[in-house]
C-alpha cells in the first residue's frame, strides 16, 4: 500500500485542495477501521503488535526512503521530530485500544 506522499509526490500541491484532503481523512477512517474489524474478530493481541511493528517498519522504511531522496534529487528534508512523534502516538493509541500495558 502506497502512502499519500508517495502518491502525490509529483503534485504535492494537491495535498492543499479541500476535496483530497477530506478523501485523504476519509481513506485514513477506513484504514482505521478495517484494522480494527480485524482485530475484534481475533482478540488477538499477538497479532496486534506484529501488525503494529509491520506499521513502525514501514514508517521507518518511508522516512529512509525520504533521506534518500533529499540527498539525491534535493527534494525536502524528512522531519525527524514529527514522525518520532507520530511513531510513538501510534504505538501508545494502539497498545490503548489493544489493551496491551507497556
Amino acid at each position: 500500500m502506497k502512502s499519500v506522499r508517495e502518491i502525490f509526490r509529483n503534485k504535492e500541491y494537491l495535498l492543499d485542495e479541500p476535496e483530497v484532503m477530506k478523501l485523504v481523512d476519509y481513506c485514513e477512517e477506513l484504514q482505521d477501521e478495517i484494522v480494527e474489524f480485524k482485530y475484534q474478530k481475533t482478540d488477538n493481541k499477538e497479532l496486534a503488535l506484529l501488525d503494529m511493528i509491520k506499521e513502525v517498519i514501514k514508517g521507518c522504511d518511508a522516512i529512509e526512503k525520504e533521506q534518500m531522496e533529499h540527498e539525491r534529487y534535493g527534494y525536502d528534508a524528512p522531519n525527524y521530530q514529527e514522525t518520532i512523534t507520530n511513531l510513538k502516538s501510534y504505538i501508545y493509541r494502539r497498545c490503548r485500544d489493544e489493551k496491551i500495558w507497556l
